[in-house]
């Protein structure tokens, strides 16, 4: 299948290591261009969260250098982030992909944002030109083994996000969020969700601040707050108690000079900062602060545990829908592989049906509509009887290691050549694989 993923995540590599391979949403088509530009890579999706960097691509041969674009993109020492990297091929690839979208290999298991960035990684590299045929199958058959997941298994069954454990944290944290102030920091689906769970738990008032003054409005009013111009942020921070941030920032948006100043004009009431952003939006200096308290992506894993030993079962059903869909598209792949060879046989046998059939007319003289409709019917039925067997038996063939040598088998005996244009698309090789040449 010459599937490849290449990435890091938050099992495998801490936070300080995946911010600094996060690419944001701008820089996202230069960085698609630049791994098309790696020596045999045909296909290329980047998926960029706060919980992991990934790479994947459909490749000439199975075995490109993936690694090549993280050293020529990121410019960093390999030593440090090669060890908290993972690689996946063909299978395990595919699996990857499943679990990542079912949200399966997420901080809380079950969350429902991972589909909507799978779903939206996939939007940038269709639109970056970087997903045809084979990546475009892949996706597409992961959206679907998703709705799966979340229809024959409660995995999803209740609202749970990064967000909604940051606000379990701060209520852990304060006891009670009754009457607390918050400022969220970023007016993104994040911050929403926040906001959503923060309110349900009493807090309030709540201030937004975002780059897009417009788009803080808008949240604010949604929940019943106020609106804080971004260049304005650390001139109304410190009446926050509560303060999540999420934005996109490329450097850190909260340094220790700021949290002294916040800090002396509370008088020295404590300020918690839950940072859910990668890059990270707080520098960890300001944790130094006595009175500071900062966690950041990955001190919400504790928190996420509880969600994940709770939905265990239904994670365990998951799995096994997911190794079925891992054969069912194994299979479905491996099966385009022979559609080219039987389009050949399908032209090269039709071929010689037509030849036949004008040699036959040259000698029967004038036939009517009639008889036209009774030769074309004899002779379609006659060769859809001799080619049903050899199709059948190719398409059989297709998923076991027998396939190449029928393959094979088949071109030399009829001299036959693959079309160009069944090898460029799955779909096409699919709607031709199921007989509609031979009808």
């Amino acid at each position: 299948m010459n599937f490849q993923l290449l990435g890091v995540n938050h099992k495998t590599a801490p936070v300080e290591v995946r911010e600094q391979l996060a690419i944001p949403d701008k820089k996202l088509g230069d960085a698609l261009r630049q791994l098309m530009g790696v020596t045999g890579v045909r296909e290329a999706m980047i998926l960029s969260t706060c919980n992991r960097v990934e790479v994947l691509a459909h490749t000439a041969n199975g075995n490109a250098d993936l690694r090549q674009f993280l050293r020529g993109h990121f410019g960093l020492e390999p030593l440090s982030y090669e060890s908290h990297l993972y690689e996946y091929r063909e299978d395990e690839a595919v699996r990857h992909v499943f679990r990542v979208a079912c949200s399966l290999d997420s901080l809380v298991v079950g969350e429902p944002q991972i589909l909507g960035q799978v779903k939206e990684a996939y939007a940038s590299a269709r639109a970056a030109g970087t997903v045809q045929s084979y990546l475009d199958l892949l996706l597409t058959r992961a959206f679907a083994v998703a709705k799966r997941v979340r229809t024959e298994t409660a995995v999803g069954s209740s609202s749970v996000s990064i967000a909604s454990v940051a606000v379990e944290l701060a209520e852990r944290i304060f006891g009670s969020l009754q009457g607390k102030q918050v400022c969220l920091v970023g007016a993104g689906k994040m911050s929403e969700i926040a906001a959503r769970h923060l309110m349900a738990k009493g807090a309030g008032p709540i201030f937004v601040a975002n780059r897009t003054y417009e788009r803080a409005q808008v949240l604010a009013q949604r929940f019943g707050g106020s609106a804080i111009r971004f260049d304005e942020l650390y001139d109304h921070c410190e009446q926050a108690d509560i303060v999540i941030t999420s934005t996109g920032a490329p450097v850190v948006i909260f340094r220790r000079e700021h949290g002294e100043r916040f800090l002396t004009r509370r008088r020295n009431r404590p300020m918690f900062f839950i940072d859910i952003a990668v890059p990270r939006d707080v520098d960890p200096e300001m944790n130094k602060l006595d009175g500071i308290f900062i966690y950041d992506i990955d001190d919400l894993q504790e928190a996420a545990a509880s969600h994940a030993a709770a939905r265990s079962k239904e994670a365990e059903r998951a799995e096994s829908i997911i190794e079925d869909e891992v054969g069912r598209f194994h299979a479905r792949v491996q099966s385009l592989h022979v559609v080219p060879t039987i389009i050949s046989l399908q032209d090269y046998v039709e071929t010689i049906r037509q030849a036949e059939l004008d040699r036959v007319r040259g000698r029967l003289g004038q036939l009517s509509a009639e008889q036209e409709q009774a030769l074309e019917t004899l002779t379609r039925g006659i060769v859809n009887k001799i080619l049903h067997t050899p199709i059948t038996r190719l398409k059989s063939a297709a998923a076991g290691p027998e396939v190449t040598t029928l393959t094979d088998a088949f071109k030399k005996i009829f001299n036959l050549q693959d079309k160009d244009k069944a090898e460029e698309s799955p779909s096409a090789k699919a709607e031709a694989g199921s007989g509609s040449r031979s009808r």
